[in-house]
């Protein structure tokens, strides 16, 4: 029986921050920056740029924009039915893994709801609405009642590839409700991939930037059911390890695996960040006892957060540019300074605009 090798949990932390360019930032582009950490989660459209930012060593806001309306960044409906931007070679391979689970979901959960409609009759009229290009969200919704389709904005993006078009969706713009067919904003390659082959390449985004993890895990991520990520595995034929508690984790063969006493800088999240999501638990970058404060009720976006040493310790928001600091535990004096000096560069970051 072969013996695995066991990663403790602060292991499993440093390989997560490396992996998602929180150790050091990267030199590399924005497109390449987003397939290293698996995309961004935008449901609040700024968090795709302090998202850059905290990774990348020369990033201004203007880049992010000008990527997105050169088509070169893509916003959509993908992983978790959440919107994320992620890099132009990477969305047709995502939006192929994603769209039929995704839409099988929805179909489930909106049964009630859709009992009376004809789903394939309301997908051909999405799709004939936007082939004049892109419409505003809530025109498109009116459009499709209209039509006879009583829907909320919903159906939509999890029924068709539909993108988000700027400048909706981009700092300046924040609400991302102009839809455009995917299609039509950025052809799918030709031939397009398999589901299978597309289910390969998400599994393999997801450990690149998330990995090593547990097969559960890849799936909570991705929205995939298990036998699917599985298959994928037996495709990539990942390394495997084990946690402290035992559990099996894969891993893609040569992805870093940095000492558990690498340093950590500083760094600030936004919100939504999906390092600090259940399906990365085993790094504890979120810890425990503060997650409550950052995933409730009472904030249903969630919070921005700061970490020292590779773990949530307190939250930050900015208003006319100034940030202010929320932290979770006392700070020492060097952890202080080093915290002022990343939120001084943050700061700039927001000058221009009243947050």
């Amino acid at each position: 029986m072969t013996v695995l090798p066991v990663l403790s949990q602060r292991q499993l932390n440093r390989a997560l921050l490396a992996r998602q360019h929180l150790l050091k930032r990267s030199r590399g582009s924005i497109e390449k920056v987003l397939e290293d950490v698996a995309g961004l989660q935008t449901q609040y459209a700024p968090a795709g740029y302090i998202g850059l930012w905290s990774r990348m060593e020369r990033f201004e806001r203007p880049m992010l924009t000008t990527a997105l309306e050169e088509r070169r960044v893509i916003q959509a409906t993908l992983m978790r039915a959440t919107i994320h931007m992620v890099s132009a070679a990477d969305y047709w391979p995502i939006e192929i893994a994603v769209r039929q689970p995704r839409r099988e979901w929805w179909l489930r959960v909106a049964r009630s709801k859709i009992e009376r409609i004809d789903v394939a009759a309301l997908r051909a009229a999405i799709v004939e609405e936007l082939e004049g290009g892109p419409v505003r969200q809530k025109e498109l919704v009116d459009r499709l009642r209209a039509r006879g389709f009583p829907i909320t904005y919903t159906s939509i993006y999890l029924l068709a590839d539909v993108v988000r078009v700027p400048p909706s969706g981009t700092w300046e713009r924040r609400r991302a409700d102009l839809y455009g067919l995917a299609e039509a904003w950025l052809p799918p390659p030709d031939p397009p991939p398999s589901e299978a082959e597309a289910a390969v390449h998400l599994v393999r985004r997801y450990l690149g930037g998330f990995g090593p993890s547990a097969v559960a895990e890849i799936g909570d991520f991705a929205g995939l059911p298990a036998v699917t990520v599985r298959a994928a595995l037996d495709e990539l034929r990942p390394r495997r390890l084990r946690d402290e508690a035992g559990r099996e984790l894969v891993d893609l063969p040569r992805a870093p695996l940095p000492d558990a006493g690498t340093p950590a800088p500083p760094r600030f999240l936004a919100v939504w960040d999906a390092t600090l999501l259940v399906h990365a638990r085993r790094t504890q970058i979120l810890p425990e006892e503060f997650r409550a404060r950052v995933f409730n009720t009472k904030t249903p976006h969630s919070v921005n957060t700061f970490l020292l040493d590779g773990q949530v310790a307190g939250a930050w928001r900015s208003d006319k540019g100034k940030l202010s600091l929320e932290p979770f535990r006392t700070l020492t004096r060097a952890e202080r300074a080093g915290l002022d000096d990343e939120a001084h560069r943050l700061e700039k970051l927001h000058a221009d605009r009243d947050d």
